[in-house]
């Protein structure tokens, strides 16, 4: 079918972003725009920055910017850091490799930890580095708690645990923009200082809403953090948040959708998020499994419950096998990013999904290697099904 007639029924999205959006999710945000400055937009605003809070597993603050999640990281970058601090970073992925270049642009130093970007961030590693610090010149540690380029989680407990083994004072920040809301994330019980997600992944909205979430030590940090910082700053959004309204015109519509996203998540319960998430990316590796193909992530107590990384065969192109799958069955798979161009695609079971979604994927994923005649066992699809039932 060319890409320019029309196709019956429903494009199938396997995305980790952006995901499908439910039709109540869509229907709250068609509502009129109404004044932001009004006392209608304060109870809806007063709403959402409550409601928010036990999505990220706080009692601390959260923030809400209208951006992508890029925008909050350099929100964390600007109100907590200084020109020519040290960080550490690991290298775990593209995402974990772009906010170490926005830590350069910002001037800051990074200590960066490689990997194969096939494993999580290695907590003995973090600690060994950090212990040789003995000046604490290091003022933030960066993590990727779910990178979404290689289908790899870590351990945020984890990681804490190592930092305070070592009895050093560093701020702890994460990334948990393709993890909020797909899997179990506890920002107050970790002790992290500053966590940043999307609107987009697990939430199952549009992409246009940043979220930060804050502790109490992010927060005096950022009274001598020397960044310049306007648009971005958390005391001006504090302020304004404290009457439910925000410093600058919010994404209105946005903003009721993520009212209704909130109660769609607290209605299925958050633990029954997680499971379902946990179940089908389950589902989906088995199905790789038996094609042949391989699980970019290495380790199966990192294997990601929002997206499966699938490595293509030696001598096949993921880009064309992604084209493929689109063109002749109408279902979109996520591009392999950075160094894995071409070498793999990505399954997202992200969001809102479920069962029937997924077998529709695997399935056209399955007629599509055989069409390219890439080499793989059949039944895959049917492995997925036997687990799923």
């Amino acid at each position: 079918m060319s890409n320019n007639m029309p196709r019956p029924g429903r494009s199938l999205q396997l995305l980790p972003g952006p995901t499908p959006v439910p039709e109540r999710i869509t229907a709250a945000m068609s509502r009129d725009i109404i004044d932001h400055r009004g006392p209608v937009f304060q109870e809806l605003g007063l709403k959402v920055l409550r409601e928010i809070k036990p999505v990220f597993g706080t009692s601390k603050p959260v923030l809400i910017f209208a951006s992508s999640g890029t925008g909050a990281w350099e929100a964390a970058i600007v109100n907590t850091l200084s020109p020519g601090d040290r960080v550490l970073t690991v290298d775990g992925g593209h995402f974990a490799s772009m906010w170490t270049g926005m830590a350069r642009d910002f001037g800051l130093v990074p200590d960066v930890i490689p990997t194969d970007w096939r494993t999580g961030p290695d907590p003995d590693k973090i600690a060994a580095h950090l212990e040789q610090d003995k000046a604490h010149a290091i003022k933030a540690v960066f993590v990727v708690h779910n990178e979404t380029s290689t289908g790899v989680r870590c351990s945020i407990a984890k990681i804490r645990e190592a930092i305070d083994a070592v009895g050093h004072p560093a701020l702890l920040m994460v990334d948990a923009v393709s993890s909020l809301a797909a899997m179990d994330y506890r920002h107050d019980e970790w002790g992290v200082d500053v966590t940043v997600s999307g609107s987009q992944k697990g939430m199952m909205m549009p992409p246009g809403l940043a979220f930060t979430a804050v502790s109490e030590r992010a927060l005096a940090a950022s009274e001598t953090a020397k960044m310049p910082r306007y648009y971005w700053s958390w005391a001006k959004m504090q302020a304004q948040n404290k009457e439910g309204y925000f410093p600058f015109t919010p994404a209105t519509g946005l903003i009721y959708g993520l009212a209704e996203s909130i109660a769609m998540l607290n209605e299925e319960g958050f633990e029954n998020v997680y499971a379902r998430h946990e179940r089908l990316a389950e589902a989906v590796r088995r199905a790789v499994r038996t094609w042949g193909l391989e699980v970019w992530c290495r380790d199966p107590e990192a294997y990601s419950p929002a997206v499966t990384t699938v490595g293509m065969p030696e001598g096949f192109d993921a880009v064309e096998f992604r084209r493929l799958v689109y063109d002749r069955f109408d279902v979109s798979l996520a591009m392999g990013l950075s160094k894995l161009s071409g070498k793999v695609f990505r399954i997202g079971h992200l969001g809102f999904v479920n069962d029937v979604a997924i077998l529709g994927g695997l399935t056209a994923i399955e007629r599509a290697l055989a069409v390219a005649k890439v080499p793989h066992n059949t039944g895959g699809v049917a492995a997925a099904m036997d687990y799923l039932g």
